[in-house]
């Protein structure tokens, strides 16, 4: 078999993914301590607490690490509680923390792409409704105001939001995050008015910094009916991606915002992109169930043959990740994937699944999408939300504990990727050679 490579655009950003309650550690003022501190939301009843340990410094060490495998970039959150813990008080040692990681970010050859909202808010916002309460648009507005404005110098890209559909699903539809309710009506609000913060947002961060690059991160859930030929599975799978994937998006296009069997008109929030953030894990297969009312009439499988991780939550079908960035094409924006990854301790399943997926990326651009960045979820193992540290999900491996960091061999292959700016026959010879005939058939 002759060698061969897949090739990436010059200039194209390669980094890893984290979210600022997961790694920093010591978060004590947002929604998600006064979660982890109530009984049976935790798996197991695991709480952050020192996460990484990146508020008292470990970031310039898994960044350092991150820097020295060839990656160009990191993309981070910035907690909103710590730079603004109640209404009237804003934390100038807080955000000065934030510039010293962003300086050192620059100085590691990183460039900085900033989350302002990633599943996390003040408790004096959450106690007064969260983002059911269109007040929490104006106070959002303020804080990405005193955010950006503080940060401009060192930032150019910006997301927003992260995954509003999974924080309203997640939070409002019997997910398992906070607040923990189950009320149609309320997801519909919530996410409306995260459009709506989104948009806003958007404008006050293109006041600031005329250059800025500004976008949402959009989970994309590649969703197939699981009987084709039954029509009742192809309905239900059209609503659902409809309702989880196009909803936000669609507001953007053309200011028309439909969740569920709801519209609204948001005018305000047409042509607020600048990019697409896709984050990509999994694909379900969907067949109707036509008394299944607390589940919207479907259940949800993977397909019977995929592999899949470790505790179950992740298939690995890379077809979905191609299924998504030809979704995004449609928009004309530039696309960075800005979360992929697969839990997995042992190692055994990341090199296949990082490498399937990435040829799928390549097969986008080499079609001449606008796919400019990946960045892996995640560098460090994390506190994965409702599900604690049972997943671990790092290119290094993490004893919260000890605070002791194991270095995985597919921190090895991503390294090798992002300073060849390629995948080469021989990466996949070596971390995982029966990839071999499905990458490289002939």
């Amino acid at each position: 078999m002759a060698d061969a490579t897949f090739k990436f655009p010059k200039g194209f950003l390669w980094g890893t993914a984290t979210a600022a309650h997961q790694v920093e550690g010591q978060n004590e003022n947002n929604n998600w301590y006064a979660w982890e501190n109530q009984a049976g939301r935790i798996h197991q009843g695991e709480k952050a607490g020192l996460a990484c340990d990146w508020w008292n410094g470990r970031w310039k060490e898994d960044l350092a690490n991150a820097a020295k495998d060839g990656q160009n970039a990191h993309r981070f959150s910035i907690e909103w509680s710590r730079i603004q813990p109640s209404a009237n008080t804003w934390d100038e040692k807080a955000i000065e923390k934030y510039r010293t990681m962003i300086q050192g970010m620059h100085k590691l050859g990183l460039e900085p792409m900033v989350t302002l909202h990633h599943f996390t808010e003040p408790l004096w916002i959450y106690e007064n409704g969260g983002w059911e309460n269109p007040d929490t648009i104006n106070h959002f507005t303020a804080f990405v105001r005193y955010a950006v404005d503080a940060l401009k110098d060192l930032v150019t890209f910006w997301v927003t939001i992260n995954e509003p559909a999974v924080y309203t699903v997640g939070g409002y539809l019997g997910g398992g995050f906070p607040p923990g309710k189950n009320d149609l009506g309320k997801a519909f609000i919530v996410l409306s008015n995260l459009v709506k913060g989104h948009a806003a947002a958007y404008s006050a961060i293109h006041n600031l910094q005329p250059n800025a690059q500004v976008g949402i991160a959009k989970q994309y859930r590649a969703m197939a009916p699981s009987r084709p030929w039954f029509p009742p599975d192809r309905w239900i799978t059209r609503f659902s991606s409809a309702s989880f994937n196009d909803a936000f998006m669609g507001a953007i296009l053309d200011g028309n915002f439909r969740f569920s069997l709801r519209k609204e008109s948001i005018p305000q929030a047409i042509g607020t992109q600048d990019f697409l953030g896709i984050n990509y894990y999994s694909q379900d297969q969907i067949r109707f169930k036509p008394f299944a009312f607390n589940a919207v009439f479907q259940e949800r499988h993977f397909l019977p043959d995929a592999q899949l991780s470790e505790t179950g939550f992740i298939a690995n079908v890379p077809e979905g990740m191609y299924a998504a960035l030809k979704w995004a094409h449609q928009f004309n924006l530039p696309i960075y994937i800005t979360e992929n990854g697969v839990e997995d301790a042992q190692g055994t399943i990341r090199p296949a699944y990082l490498l399937a997926h990435l040829r799928k990326v390549w097969a986008a651009t080499n079609s001449n999408w606008q796919v400019r960045g990946y960045f892996h979820w995640s560098q460090v193992d994390n506190f994965e939300w409702e599900r604690g540290w049972s997943q671990r999900f790092g290119l290094w491996g993490i004893d919260p504990e000890s605070q002791q960091r194991q270095r995985r061999p597919s921190a090895t292959l991503y390294g090798a990727i992002c300073k060849e700016n390629a995948i080469t026959a021989d990466m996949v010879r070596k971390h995982a050679p029966e990839m071999l005939k499905e990458l490289f058939p002939g």
